[in-house]
């Protein structure tokens, strides 16, 4: 049902959460209905190699690929489509391969796979090189590492050739699936054909970790397969330094447009109402022209306000556009001509944004964004645009959210020098926060936390410790501990659980008619943390460390119990055993290894739409030791 509020003589429609709004007409979202943040990429569809330009048969389309992480440069293959392979022969079979379509500005995603020792490249314009290596396992990354912007042939002002490091290496192991996500910048150039900018990397997300921001490419990389600089070109992929896999190819191609805000009018009323309503009602604090709008323009501390502005929008091409408001607490509300495209009517923060999808025509076209600031502690707001070959830009000043979420001197990190370090608070795990964890910080920079109130193995992590700041500089409110560095999480429901069968459905916490009795954790003389607990009469007890090989944790359970339990070591989308014996978890996560432990007779079963190992305990005494490696 809709239901009409007329506000200041503009007509508001609130979306129930029954409504299904066609994608020509204003979607909004609060805080019962989400729809998609992003505009729709292209997909490369890998039926066959059509939509490629191939130098040689090394490349081939298939289904399946797989990687023995012992064996140096060897990637083996199964019959089907969806997947690109370089699989190289050779000193004639090795060729690169090319797109057919041209590229200028271009957002791409795409999963990669790397055999052991692999080498290979992504060539934006089929000049500018990403770099696909194995790089599991380096400390100090290199240019020449997973996602490093490779060398150009141009001299830096050192007199050496530029490259450019990735931030942190966010590379998985051999044989693990790798996101990318990069968003590239063409050289531009003036009417002479003479060059006035340079190509420019924004973006590249490994993993979900930036790695790279904002970096300047004077020149094509050393092995380019063009040697002078061009507008446009093809994405070409390297096949002559070792085999590579890659899947789910998406991208946009972007045009120099942006959407623009213009002959705007700003009024401050004073509120302290969590909604937006009447505000022919209220007080004015003031009013004038702006030229952008920002959530600094309140006047006052520790004030509750409302802003509103109304101007006309610039619009650069005919399409869907799609408008995301994020909220450091308040609430906001977009209107486009006579449609509502976003309101959020009450209290969000950034984690909960706003998103609506118009259908807009090119030119002018009136707007009224509202920002009521019903928290007098908080002031916050971002807004941004994405339409066709447009890239999502913001339209907020940049110091809309400077008192939001912005990292700072004050941050309190807590770092690991000689010794393992500990620390309790609450932690999320996916959209739940989990209020009985701890966190352990080992020298090697491999960490992990732990659920004390489920027994459970919440996350791992590689790199630097923790920021606690939100639990001393926001108490009262999240208080919570984030990890710093790439991670990787589990499932998070109880580690172990008493089943009558199989097939029993696994609970996501502890049933109301289970014995289970928490028992802390205690320091080893290795300086480890040990984790105990008792569930229907059955002692169990945890420990962790890093494994002996490569970025990996080395997990021992020892049980003594009179009865049988069922250990839970993995769920995901999907889990299969590889040949050299090792499970692999959702093809692109982690892998399970429990070689060493040959009485073990783990099964995989589906439960609930996901894949579960799982591991039946009997009764009596012992130890089990097995690896998690991402």
């Amino acid at each position: 049902m809709k239901t009409p509020l007329f506000l200041s003589g503009l007509l508001l429609i609130f979306i129930s959460c029954g409504d299904h709004p066609s994608k020509e007409t204003a979607t909004t979202t609060n805080e019962f209905i989400k729809i998609k943040d992003f505009l729709p990429f292209t997909e490369l569809q890998l039926d066959d190699l059509s939509l490629f330009n191939v130098e040689t048969d090394n490349w081939k389309i298939v289904g399946d690929v797989y990687v023995d992480r012992s064996k140096d440069k060897i990637l083996t293959s199964s019959p089907g489509k969806g997947i690109l392979a370089n699989i190289p022969e050779g000193d004639t079979k090795n060729g690169h391969i090319f797109t057919i379509f041209d590229h200028g500005d271009i957002e791409i995603e795409l999963d990669v796979m790397m055999p052991l020792n692999s080498n290979s490249g992504i060539y934006f314009l089929g000049r500018y090189e990403v770099q696909l290596l194995d790089s599991w396992g380096v400390m100090e990354p290199t240019y020449a590492d997973m996602g490093g912007i490779y060398q150009s042939s141009d001299f830096n002002e050192d007199g050496g050739y530029q490259g450019n490091p990735p931030r942190t290496n966010a590379s998985k192991s051999p044989g693990l699936w790798q996101h990318f996500k990069i968003l590239f910048h063409a050289p531009r150039f003036n009417n002479a054909g003479e060059k006035i900018q340079n190509a420019i990397f924004q973006e590249v997300w490994l993993n979900g970790v930036l790695i790279q921001e904002n970096v300047e490419v004077t020149g094509p990389t050393r092995a380019s397969a063009f040697d002078d600089e061009k507008a446009r070109g093809p994405l070409m992929i390297q096949g002559d330094h070792g085999p590579v896999a890659l899947k789910n190819i998406m991208y946009k191609k972007y045009e120099d447009r942006k959407l623009t805000l213009s002959d705007m009018y700003m009024t401050e009323y004073e509120s302290n109402s969590d909604t937006i309503a009447g505000l022919d009602t209220l007080t004015v604090i003031g009013e004038k022209n702006v030229d952008s709008i920002s959530a600094n323009m309140v006047t006052g501390n520790r004030v509750t306000r409302i802003l509103s502005y109304k101007g006309q929008m610039d619009v650069p091409n005919s399409g869907n556009y799609l408008f995301n408001i994020g909220l450091n607490h308040g609430g906001a509300l977009l209107l486009i001509g006579n449609d509502t495209v976003v309101n959020l009517n009450g209290k969000f923060d950034l984690d909960t944004p706003g998103i609506g999808e118009i259908m807009l025509e090119k030119g002018k076209v009136p707007f009224t964004f509202i920002y009521n600031k019903n928290y007098p502690w908080f002031t916050g707001f971002s807004i941004t645009a994405e339409g066709p070959e447009m890239q999502k830009i913001p339209l907020h000043a940049k110091n809309s959210l400077s008192s939001a979420k912005k990292r700072s001197d004050n941050d309190i990190l807590i770092t690991v020098e000689d010794g393992t370090v500990t620390q309790r608070g609450y932690m999320m795990h996916g959209e739940e926060k989990r209020t009985h964890c701890i966190a352990v910080g080992s020298p090697d920079r491999i960490n992990y936390s732990y659920d004390l109130s489920r027994g459970a193995i919440l996350q791992v992590w590689q790199g630097d410790f923790l920021d606690v700041t939100q639990m001393w500089h926001l108490r009262g409110t999240n208080q919570l501990a984030e990890p710093k560095g790439f991670s990787v999480s589990f499932h998070g429901d109880p580690d172990f659980m008493s089943l009558e069968n199989k097939d029993m459905v696994w609970p996501d916490s502890i049933p109301s008619n289970i014995r289970f009795k928490p028992l802390g954790y205690e320091m080893r003389n290795n300086g480890l943390p040990v984790f105990l607990h008792q569930e229907e009469g059955t002692t169990i007890s945890n420990s962790f460390k890093t494994s002996k090989d490569g970025r990996g944790l080395e997990r021992t359970i020892s049980i003594k119990g009179n009865g049988d339990i069922w250990h839970k070591i993995a769920e995901g989308e999907s889990i299969k055993q590889l040949e050299d014996g090792t499970f692999i978890v959702n093809d692109e996560s982690y892998f399970i290894d429990l070689s060493g432990n040959s009485d073990l007779d783990p099964l995989i079963r589906q439960s609930n739409g996901k894949d579960e190992l799982l591991l039946k305990i009997p009764a009596g005494s012992g130890n089990i030791t097995y690896n998690i490696i991402w």
